[in-house]
């Protein structure tokens, strides 16, 4: 019974890699966005926390959000673009927020590090996208 639902649920992997991608990388976007909307708020908040330079950071951390949470979406260098926003949201847990629940977000980033997630441009399309005769058993 267990092997019958693992291999039942084993069929949904490529959509759940995709989905979770899709959100995982709109949650960066949506982050972009509010930084963006309350700009003035965050640069006074990055100055709270004694981040030197606040009005460069600022700036650089939405682009980083806006470009890593893109990347992540269309799945280009998703091992690579996983990573870096696993570290990138560890250290924000650390300086800046008091919840730790980007430490759940990171635990995602690195799931995706390691699985390999679905990328359109490096050989490793879903199958949903890609016909399975063309899949890669990397």
């Amino acid at each position: 019974m267990v092997n019958a639902i693992d291999a039942k649920a084993s069929s949904y992997h490529d959509i759940a890699l995709v989905v979770g991608q899709v959100l995982i990388g709109a949650l960066f976007l949506i982050a972009a966005y509010n930084k963006s909307k309350g700009y003035d708020g965050s640069i006074a908040y990055f100055s709270r926390l004694g981040m030197p330079a606040a009005s460069v950071m600022v700036p650089v951390t939405i682009l980083f959000e806006v470009v890593a949470g893109l990347l992540l979406i269309v799945g280009y260098q998703t091992r690579i673009v996983a990573l870096a926003l696993a570290v990138f949201v560890l250290a924000a847990a650390l300086m800046a927020h008091t919840n730790f629940g980007d430490v759940a977000i990171a635990g995602g980033c690195l799931a995706f590090f390691c699985m390999r997630a679905g990328s359109l441009f490096d050989g490793c399309a879903p199958r949903l996208i890609r016909p399975a005769s063309a899949s890669s058993t990397a």
